[in-house]
């Protein structure tokens, strides 16, 4: 059996290696050629997994370490009987963290929180938030939260990307919603990019937090450097220790269902160094990013977990 493993997936090293031919590959090095006669692929978004990648190899299952499947064209794969899974919720603390440190350095007087999808973040967020005293306004429609946001101090999305169906979610943060939400509003996207039409947001110049941009890893520089973006990051709202952990525990576990391999455990959890100073973490974070926005991937790649 052959495994082909994105080599910035933590927690993998040597696991596969007893029941499995495991290579570890560059994010661009998943070309056809490559996986043609691989059973299982582990990847995360930065590798679009079609028709192209996918035509004509002995592929089963993909396996992505992420929340996100954006980057998986799940029409062709169900078509072509190719099993894929993602990994729902396994960064969720980590991206309420992201959020909860967000408020507290950029709206630290906050009184209401607007929650836009309530699902595996959305619903540690609003738990979060009612820890705090805040006021909580929830919005997913699928479930039949109506809530209207508009009047919130902070509105945070946590919805996947999508462009069809009852409630796409593709730009849903348009310049009609802008226009109806407050001055002193601000919003935070550690969600997926195409969720905030970015255009729209330079147009109406609301207060943001950014962690996931239109056309990663090519920003908006306009937009990064705009006085109204307080904070910004290089999509790491999610990149926790526990997190990363816990979406390769994800994928084993689906390989061990799928491809009938043994149970298996993913590396244990490394130590956060003694010392560690985590106050303001993401100021710093924000900093690097305008001081470096041509640096996005390295940034990212380079992330220590927290």
């Amino acid at each position: 059996m052959r495994v082909l493993i994105d080599q910035y997936i933590p927690y993998l090293s040597g696991v596969l290696d007893a029941y499995a031919c495991v290579e570890m590959l560059h994010p661009q090095d998943f070309t056809p050629q490559r996986v043609k006669d691989a059973d299982a692929l582990i990847v995360r978004t930065r590798t679009r997994i079609d028709e192209q990648l996918l035509a004509g190899s002995q592929v089963r299952l993909v396996a992505t370490a992420t929340i996100g499947y954006d980057h998986i064209d799940t029409d062709y794969c169900e078509r072509a009987g190719i099993r894929w899974v993602s990994c729902p919720g396994c960064n969720a603390q980590a991206v309420c963290d992201y959020v909860e440190e967000a408020i507290l350095e950029c709206r630290p007087h906050i009184q209401s929180l607007g929650v836009v999808g309530v699902g595996h973040v959305g619903s540690k967020v609003v738990a979060m938030a009612r820890r705090h005293g805040w006021k909580v306004v929830e919005n997913d429609p699928p479930k039949g939260m109506m809530g209207d946001v508009s009047s919130c101090d902070v509105i945070t999305y946590h919805v996947p990307l999508t462009h069809t169906g009852a409630y796409p979610t593709w730009h849903m943060c348009d310049s009609t919603f802008l226009q109806s939400v407050c001055d002193h509003a601000l919003i935070i996207n550690a969600a997926r990019g195409g969720v905030v039409d970015e255009a729209a947001w330079l147009a109406r110049g609301v207060d943001a937090v950014i962690d996931c941009w239109e056309n990663e890893p090519d920003l908006n520089r306009q937009l990064l450097h705009h006085p109204h973006v307080l904070r910004s990051s290089f999509h790491i709202a999610g990149y926790s220790r526990q997190g990363k952990r816990n979406a390769s525990q994800m994928c084993l576990d689906a390989l061990s269902e799928c491809l009938g391999l043994p149970q298996m455990q993913a590396q244990p959890l490394d130590i956060l160094p003694p010392g560690d100073s985590r106050e303001g973490w993401l100021e710093r974070i924000s900093q690097s990013l305008k001081s470096a926005p041509e640096s996005f991937e390295s940034l990212r790649k380079g992330y220590i977990l927290r």
